[in-house]
């Protein structure tokens, strides 16, 4: 349990890490790319065995690793996409919502249980993620042509959850959890810098205030999939992890949100806290 509310702490804390770039004026796409070399040091800083790089080469991870390392940039660009097209609420529902995708692959991949509780209770937190995240009156307001953003959002974040589960499951032996997420954001920055030639190209350098953002932000992200991998390696189902992750940190998310940065709460948003606690006490008792 302790390694599923790290996960919940550290991916809440780079939410407001993200909500502060705006407050500093931050290039959050420079950051991004600085973040993921960080990162991935972190991980190898955090690494007990011995690093070779022909046993990385020979690892049967390898490319689960390379393509979770590409799907962490294209994804952060389509949550960017989505967000500026659709709203920030619509990006944050969709993001959340993919905790049914690694769910259901759970249940059918991996023979966990399912029962009337659990469906109840992932039920309430898909409900919860959706109030506790509209900051309009007026709910979400999609347009019909930008669709295709939310739902590639949805897909790939449920994606990057479902190939983080089975390599950890399949591939990545006790141990080596450090590596595999090092290696994983190597590939990132590696993509990232081809980024960064591009940005220089149009004459948007790298400023040292992004530097900095993506130090900070590049840390409790790497602690982010560490601590996944520790719940889930722990025996945590991921019908059982993933919701509680999600719904988790939405509500700790809204809580940082409403104490640091002064958001204000609408009704729905208190709705979604209240539905939050009953899903994961729902979700909680079915594994017991």
């Amino acid at each position: 349990m302790i390694w599923l509310l790290l996960s919940i702490a550290t991916s809440s804390l780079l939410y407001a890490i993200f909500k502060s770039f705006k407050v500093y004026k931050v290039n959050t796409l420079h950051a991004i790319v600085v973040n993921y070399f960080i990162a991935a040091l972190t991980g190898i800083f955090f690494y007990q065995g011995e690093i070779s790089i022909n046993d990385i080469i020979e690892q049967h991870w390898l490319w689960y690793a390379a393509i979770l390392g590409g799907l962490f940039i294209i994804i952060f660009n389509v949550m960017a996409q989505t967000s500026q097209q659709n709203g920030l609420s619509v990006a944050a529902v969709a993001s959340k919502m993919s905790l049914v995708i690694p769910s259901v692959f759970g249940v059918w991949l991996y023979n966990e249980s399912l029962g009337w509780l659990k469906i109840v209770g992932i039920l309430i937190a898909l409900c919860s993620v959706y109030l506790a995240s509209i900051k309009s009156k007026d709910g979400l307001s999609i347009r019909l042509k930008n669709l295709l953003l939310p739902l590639a959002l949805f897909i790939g974040s449920g994606t990057i959850d479902t190939l983080i589960k089975h390599a950890e499951k399949n591939f990545v032996p006790n141990g080596d959890e450090p590596l595999f997420s090092a290696v994983c954001f190597l590939f990132a920055f590696s993509i990232g810098v081809c980024v960064l030639l591009y940005e220089a190209f149009c004459d948007r350098k790298l400023q040292w205030k992004s530097v900095m953002a993506g130090i900070t932000l590049g840390i409790p992200n790497y602690f982010s999939i560490y601590f996944l991998m520790r719940a889930l390696k722990n025996g945590m189902e991921s019908s059982v992890f993933f919701p509680i992750n999600h719904v988790g940190t939405v509500l700790f998310t809204t809580l940082l949100g409403y104490l640091i940065f002064k958001e204000r709460l609408l009704r729905k948003n208190y709705w979604g806290v209240v539905l939050a606690v009953v899903a994961i006490l729902f979700i909680a008792f079915a594994k017991a």
